[in-house]
């Protein structure tokens, strides 16, 4: 994997996941640092964003809060799917891609890639996947997971999301969405977090990517929350002694919309950067600009040439395809710099 000298600039486009603390997120943080807190979730600060978590996601939502997002998957697959049961995904999905094996090494749970052309899943693979699969010499697909957005940064419209669910439920399938930057998605769509997940039975909430430390979610809907959950996140190492510190992070992002704030912000870079590039090297974007990606196809000279400036990575090595990933804290000097680096390394 290219990457650079990291100290050629003091912010870059590879990921959302080398952004900064955003200062509210800090500052609830030190608020919280005083004194001693009942641990494992038993605290105030968990109480009252339990609250926060169903007047977003409904008063029917259960939420967990866990360390990272591939624990938050792990935890969705392993909480309600059994050892001969599987999940369906497309080929970029994050569970089938990079998560190390993570779901059927500690899950125990068989991922069923379906091969799309841009990461997003349709009705009718969904239906072709099961009628390929409903046999006994094969593990039963249970789940169907979907990234919202994707991992090429495109967007599920709620009519999508509804028809896909509709599918999951004629054929007796539950619906995940790894939301890891589903802020990002519910800002294109101008709409909510819950709608934005549409008809899900658990969702995968990410904060790490937007803003937050290290803190993400497991949203279960619907009466959907199995039992002996709470032992599971115990059993799979993501239950947080001292979940106080996790649980103000989603408090101060959720109460006051600092989540729409901060992808409102990202969003908007990308679709500046992937502008300037077109006006000023006619470079159309591999995949439309939805959410904070940018995806470009480049001469390897100039991917080279780039990267000693820039960290960023090459999302296929085969065809120079790039993605250049815009964060809460990029700003607009940040876009102007890059695009003129990269047009320097055209030119030469």
């Amino acid at each position: 994997m290219d990457r650079i000298d990291q100290t050629t600039a003091d912010r870059w486009f590879a990921s959302d996941n080398n952004a900064s603390v955003h200062p509210a997120v800090m500052d609830a943080l030190v608020q919280a640092n005083k004194g001693h807190a009942v641990g494992y979730g038993d605290d105030e600060y968990t109480d009252r964003v339990d609250g926060v978590f169903r007047d977003v996601f409904g008063s029917e939502s259960t939420a967990f809060l866990v360390w990272n997002g591939t624990g938050a998957n792990v935890m969705a697959l392993s909480s309600l799917l059994r050892p001969w049961e599987g999940v369906i995904c497309t080929n970029f999905g994050h569970i089938a891609l990079d998560e190390a094996g993570a779901p059927e090494r500690v899950a125990g749970i068989k991922v069923f890639p379906v091969q799309t052309a841009a990461g997003k899943l349709t009705p009718d693979q969904i239906t072709e996947k099961v009628k390929e699969l409903g046999w006994i010499h094969s593990n039963l697909p249970r789940m169907v997971s979907v990234s919202q957005p994707t991992e090429t940064g495109l967007v599920y419209t709620p009519d999508e999301l509804e028809k896909i669910g509709y599918v999951c439920r004629k054929n007796r399938l539950l619906l995940h969405v790894d939301g890891a930057r589903l802020s990002n998605a519910a800002v294109y769509l101008g709409i909510g977090l819950k709608e934005a997940a549409g008809p899900a039975d658990v969702l995968s909430f990410g904060g790490t990517k937007n803003g937050l430390m290290c803190a993400e979610a497991l949203v279960f809907f619907h009466g959907c929350e199995p039992a002996g959950i709470g032992n599971l996140r115990k059993n799979i190492l993501q239950l947080a002694s001292k979940m106080r510190y996790l649980s103000v992070q989603y408090e101060v992002y959720l109460r006051d919309g600092l989540w729409q704030h901060n992808a409102a912000h990202a969003n908007r870079l990308a679709a500046d950067l992937a502008r300037s590039v077109k006006e000023s090297l006619g470079l159309d974007p591999v995949y439309p600009v939805e959410t904070n990606a940018v995806f470009a196809r480049l001469a390897r000279p100039v991917i080279d040439r780039l990267i000693k400036k820039w960290f960023f990575y090459v999302f296929n090595q085969s065809e120079g395809i790039a993605r250049w990933m815009c964060s809460w804290d990029n700003t607009e000097s940040d876009v102007f710099r890059f695009v003129q680096d990269l047009i320097e390394a055209t030119e030469n």
